[in-house]
């Protein structure tokens, strides 16, 4: 996390320019996939297969169902979270950072593979200093009860 004059700068830039944005057009499950991440560094996506934005999908544990129920638990646990849309294999959530960022996740339940895809992603900026990342493995761990 920035430290001093960088934090400032944040802070200002988010005030002048308002940080929320607004929501991607193109979210949402697509033949199989969910939207690829933009060439910029503040997206991780368990589709995508470069260093860059690639993330480990979510395991199941047991039953889907469950395993579902316990994600939405975990997000609604965090305090930063708004569930925008949920359905029984599809969650969409909007993270709010403490700057005034929006961040977008989604959350994909792939009952064939067992897992539960992930894109989490900055609506505005070029870098995220690792929050996207750092947010999805908070969840993995919580999920699997460890955190």
């Amino acid at each position: 996390m920035p430290r001093g004059p960088a934090l400032a700068t944040l802070a200002a830039a988010a005030a002048l320019l308002g940080c929320a944005g607004h929501s991607p057009g193109t979210l949402g499950v697509r033949d199989g996939r969910l939207s690829p991440c933009p060439d910029s560094p503040n997206c991780v996506s368990s589709q995508e297969t470069g260093e860059r934005h690639s993330i480990a999908p979510l395991p199941v544990v047991g039953d889907p169902a469950t395993a579902q129920a316990r994600l939405t638990a975990a997000i609604e646990a965090r305090g930063d979270a708004t569930i925008v849309s949920s359905s029984p294999d599809y969650l969409r959530v909007e993270f709010h950072t403490r700057l005034g960022f929006v961040d977008d996740a989604e959350f994909w339940l792939d009952r064939a593979a067992r897992v539960i895809h992930v894109r989490s992603g900055s609506r505005v900026g070029y870098s995220d200093f690792g929050k996207n990342r750092s947010r999805i493995e908070e969840l993995r761990k919580a999920l699997l009860g460890s955190g």
